[in-house]
């Protein structure tokens, strides 16, 4: 059982995005374990994309993502890395495929609505830099004998 931390950022928070992109993951068959509604402080962007410091890039990205509220989320399923990144789509919205969240709502890189952990090691130290283990919840859904083998 894996988790993935994904973040409803603030392009899609503010087009009114965030059921939907809530909705595919759903859908999917992963399960939210948390979620928050959050205005991400400078701090927080800093440690999150802490891998690109020091990239051309880098400042962008920090001033974007504390723009606006934000809602994080955590989510569980058996390979829930790749599940979630599947969903959402390539990160260049143009070449994502039709049916993923970037393929039907992106147009630019720098908009692309959502972020996911890009691996295990990475989903695990994501999810703990937004939730504490208290605000983490296992729970039997009553589909999952439905979705899991």
């Amino acid at each position: 059982m894996e988790r993935t931390l994904i973040i409803v950022k603030p392009d899609a928070v503010q087009r009114g995005l965030t059921g939907e992109v809530i909705k595919r993951f759903e859908q999917r068959g992963l399960k939210i374990v948390g979620m928050k509604f959050i205005h991400m402080t400078k701090d927080l962007a800093q440690k999150h994309y802490a891998v690109h410091e020091g990239k051309p890039f880098f400042e962008g990205l920090v001033t974007y993502i504390t723009s606006a509220p934000v809602v994080v989320m955590a989510l569980e399923g058996n390979n829930a890395i790749a599940a979630a990144r599947k969903t959402i789509g390539a990160t260049r919205p143009t070449e994502a495929e039709a049916g993923t969240i970037r393929g039907d709502y992106g147009m630019e890189i720098g908009r692309n609505l959502v972020h996911g952990s890009d691996s295990v090691e990475n989903g695990e130290l994501e999810v703990s830099n937004f939730f504490t283990e208290a605000e983490l919840f296992s729970w039997d859904r009553s589909t999952d004998p439905w979705i899991i083998e």
